[in-house]
């Protein structure tokens, strides 16, 4: 999520950590750990302290209300709630914020 909000590839970030833009893949979907040292160097490239990957990482039982957290957190972590955020949070009126959100609302329901 941080590389995409800095808006940087997974080409650039694979060269300035030097592995190659799969190996970024690889880690960003889990299917390879990423090493202390190599998490250091992502972080620096990202500019945010190495536990920043860390926070809310513990494992919880999952509840209603928290399974409605992991959504939230999984939608403002993928590529279109990124796009979607950056885009809303650009738009100044207040009533046209509120009438885009009332309007996602009604969708939503059916």
């Amino acid at each position: 999520m941080q590389r995409i909000v800095r808006g940087m590839s997974q080409t650039k970030m694979g060269n300035a950590v030097g592995v190659t833009f799969q190996q970024v893949q690889k880690y960003e979907k889990g299917v390879n750990r990423v090493g202390a040292s190599r998490l250091q160097q992502i972080a620096s490239v990202l500019k945010v302290p190495p536990d920043f990957f860390f926070d809310g990482a513990s494992a919880k039982a999952v509840t209603n209300a928290s399974m409605e957290t992991t959504l939230t957190e999984g939608f403002i972590s993928s590529r279109d709630g990124v796009a979607l955020s950056k885009a809303f949070t650009k738009i100044s009126d207040q009533k046209m914020r509120r009438s885009i959100v009332s309007l996602v609302e009604q969708i939503a329901r059916g």
